[in-house]
């Protein structure tokens, strides 16, 4: 069965950097487009970043450009979020998302918490 495990999130202070991972396990990984979303307390889900399946390709919300990488490893079915120049307004819960590259069915994993705080 699809399983999605993110780890990596914590509290860091503002200008601080963290690396999220996403552990996919139950398909064929190199097939599926990856996503980071986010969810902040109070406020709607939404799309932080995006890689295509074959990492050729990546999108990034306007409010992390710049501050946000996202990649991906083939070998260890892994998508990874880096994020430096934390701000306190990138507080959320983060979310890594697959969808196969064909179709629109939609997995998720479970989040992991990022408080950026002084």
């Amino acid at each position: 069965q699809v399983q999605l495990v993110e780890s990596g999130g914590g509290l860091v202070q503002p200008g601080g950097s963290l690396r999220l991972s996403c552990a996919a396990s139950g398909f064929t990984f190199s097939t599926y487009v990856m996503s980071w979303y986010r969810q902040a307390p109070g406020k709607e889900r939404e799309l932080v970043a995006t890689i295509t399946s074959t990492g050729g390709s990546t999108n990034y919300a306007d409010s992390v450009k710049g501050r946000f990488t996202v990649s991906r490893d083939s070998a260890k079915n892994t998508v990874y979020l880096q994020m430096n120049s934390l701000e306190p307004g990138d507080t959320a819960v983060y979310y890594c998302k697959a969808r196969p590259s064909w179709g629109l069915r939609e997995y998720w994993g479970r989040g992991t918490q990022v408080t950026v705080s002084s």
